[in-house]
């Protein structure tokens, strides 16, 4: 089948474009307002950028409260989600009135950045601390504006647990990072962990 995204039609019961740009990491994002209230949201639409320096970006659809908070403050904090907390990661996904502490209604323990004044959560196995560099409205082929607004994040500070350290090395079998699929699924990232090694270049 092939279909143009102008009309959108493709037959199915559901879009499948999400599960088409799959799988994708998930950034728990982690803010604090002016007044003091802490906000810890999940966004699927989040991923590195760079690694010199370390880049991070998430995409927020409408103004949501996590936006406004970096508008704010210019600091974030990104926790990972893994397989452990995957049911608390889902009841942070709660659309609320701002100022409501996601963190307590999923149970979870907000931890006061280090660097940054943004809250994390203490129970994942790591978490980053940015700063804001810049909040981007992209737009669309015709010059309208899409959807999304795109918050960029330099990474000043990491939080690693020695629970996932396994000779040097984060063990993914370990860490579960959780990743969104298509629809409702979502999808473990410790489940089936190989290596690859990258192939050299032919010498001439």
């Amino acid at each position: 089948m092939f279909y143009t995204t102008d009309d959108n039609r493709h037959g199915l019961a559901h879009d499948p474009f999400k599960a088409i740009v799959s799988p994708r990491p998930i950034g728990w994002i982690g803010t604090k307002g002016r007044d003091g209230s802490l906000n810890l949201s999940p966004y699927s639409f989040f991923n590195a950028v760079c690694d010199n320096p370390k880049l991070v970006m998430f995409a927020s659809s409408g103004p949501k409260d996590s936006l406004r908070n970096v508008r704010e403050t210019g600091v974030f904090t990104a926790s990972l989600a893994s397989r452990h907390l995957a049911e608390q990661m889902n009841a942070s996904s709660i659309s609320v009135e701002y100022g409501v502490d996601e963190f307590a209604i999923a149970g979870l323990t907000a931890m006061a950045g280090t660097v940054v004044d943004a809250p994390f959560v203490a129970e994942a196995y790591a978490a980053l601390e940015c700063r804001v560099t810049d909040i981007v409205e992209p737009k669309t082929i015709d010059g309208g504006k899409a959807e999304a607004i795109v918050v960029f994040g330099q990474v000043v500070g990491i939080h690693l647990s020695e629970d996932i350290l396994r000779e040097g090395r984060v063990d993914m079998g370990i860490a579960r990072p959780l990743a969104r699929m298509g629809y409702r699924d979502y999808a473990d990232g410790g489940a089936d962990v190989f290596e690859m090694t990258r192939p050299a270049t032919p010498q001439r």
